[in-house]
């Protein structure tokens, strides 16, 4: 597994090894002993989830969900291709509000590490496009809250993205008040 590390400490690029034939290809997506090895030891995920948008251009996000109930994610696309971004969230960290955006698609097999303290985004770049993410911690609706999409500087490449009604209505990042810290402040 390739392992790279993005702008964002924490939020990293996992690629899995394919071997491929005229069938098509095998990868091992996720191994804990392959990451360890590696140094990466992550927490145990508790849910998966799958996620169908129809049409290019659909934005979902920027999401999270506040502590104790703060979700890790670890996404990929299992059919088309998507823009998918992580923003930092934690107050007192050096990188509060910057982002990071990966294109992530079904060609390429990357996935992306997203840990609990960012906002999680992404657009899709192709019709009927798939996202399959891994997450940490169980869905919890009382703590499951969103960030206005364009209130972050993230170049999303589409200027009028379909959008849920809660993706719509969220509060932009200036103004909402972030429930995560940094473990490393002072």
């Amino acid at each position: 597994m390739q392992i790279e590390e993005t702008a964002l400490p924490g939020v990293m690029v996992l690629t899995p090894q394919r071997h491929g034939d005229a069938r098509g290809f095998f990868s091992e997506s996720w191994n804990r002993q392959t990451l360890q090895a590696a140094g990466l030891d992550l927490p145990d995920f508790v849910q998966d989830n799958h996620s169908l948008s129809a049409q290019p251009g659909t934005l979902r996000g920027l999401h999270y969900q506040a502590p104790p109930m703060a979700q890790g994610k670890l996404v990929r696309c299992g059919r088309g291709a998507l823009y998918d971004v992580a923003v930092d969230a934690r107050l007192g960290s050096p990188s509060y509000g910057q982002w990071v955006g990966v294109t992530l698609s079904a060609a390429n097999g990357r996935q992306l590490w997203i840990p609990p303290g960012f906002l999680h985004g992404f657009v899709t770049l192709e019709p009927d496009t798939e996202v399959i993410y891994k997450c940490t911690q169980y869905y919890s609706p009382e703590h499951d809250g969103a960030v206005r999409w364009d209130s972050v500087g993230i170049d999303w490449g589409v200027e009028a993205p379909l959008l849920s009604e809660k993706d719509r209505l969220a509060p932009a990042f200036v103004q909402w008040e972030s429930p995560f810290t940094h473990e490393g402040k002072a």
